[in-house]
């Protein structure tokens, strides 16, 4: 496992404000980057290729907030390692969580999910693997306080958390904010990523791109594709 340094929050809503996304399609689409340039690094061929990653969605209701229990579905997001330009990068992926919100297929995992507790332990172990199949990854990009905590009169100064992982899935992508900053933390079977820092230590500087290009281009218009190509020119 390996942890990068905070972004600043604030940066992370101008990109996408810029790019008239959301802050989580912003910080999956640098996970994006980061995972495309150390897979080329290590010489793997990207060209069309993407990453599926499952990405739980809140089912509660707000007024329920502070309710027990688990109450959430899940999608699978498409991250686009095979795109080389970063905006066009971030298109896709909100692009895709679009169309995941507007359908049902977060309430009906959730459905599938509650009916598989009701199963036997061998059934659920089958069902999980056989879900688990279908994702490379699973991340999750947590809201947390945006005031500082205190524990025993002590300020806490960074948090991070670890997204659980299920069946065969090998890699885990875990974003949360706090206190105006934004943490993102990566989990990964040995076998898969044996060096889990060359992966966080490009984590920064591909939001960087985002950041740069956002704040090169035309204020008063949404910043796409053709006009980062021409940015980058």
């Amino acid at each position: 496992m390996a942890w990068a340094e905070p972004l600043d929050l604030e940066d992370v809503k101008a990109v996408g404000r810029a790019c008239d996304c959301t802050v989580n399609d912003v910080l999956m689409a640098a996970a994006a980057g980061a995972l495309r340039s150390y897979m080329l690094e290590r010489g793997e061929q990207l060209e069309g290729v993407t990453l599926r990653a499952t990405v739980p969605v809140n089912l509660r209701p707000l007024e329920h907030a502070r309710k027990l229990g688990n109450h959430f579905g899940l999608v699978f997001l498409d991250l686009p390692v095979g795109e080389d330009n970063p905006i066009r990068r971030l298109e896709r992926v909100a692009d895709c969580m679009r169309d995941l919100k507007n359908s049902r297929q977060a309430i009906v995992a959730f459905g599938l999910l509650a009916a598989l507790g009701m199963a036997p332990a061998a059934v659920q172990g089958v069902a999980l693997e056989l879900f688990s199949r279908k994702a490379t990854a699973v991340a999750t990009n947590v809201p947390g306080p945006q005031q500082p905590l205190y524990m025993g009169g002590s300020r806490v100064r960074e948090m991070m958390f670890w997204v659980p992982q299920t069946g065969s899935i090998g890699i885990g992508v875990s974003i949360l904010s706090y206190n105006g900053r934004v943490h993102f933390g990566l989990i990964a079977d040995a076998k898969l990523i044996p060096d889990p820092d060359a992966v966080i230590r490009r984590f920064g500087p591909e939001f960087d791109k985002l950041l740069y290009l956002a704040l090169m281009g035309d204020w008063e218009r949404t910043l796409d594709a053709p006009g980062a190509v021409a940015l980058m020119a």
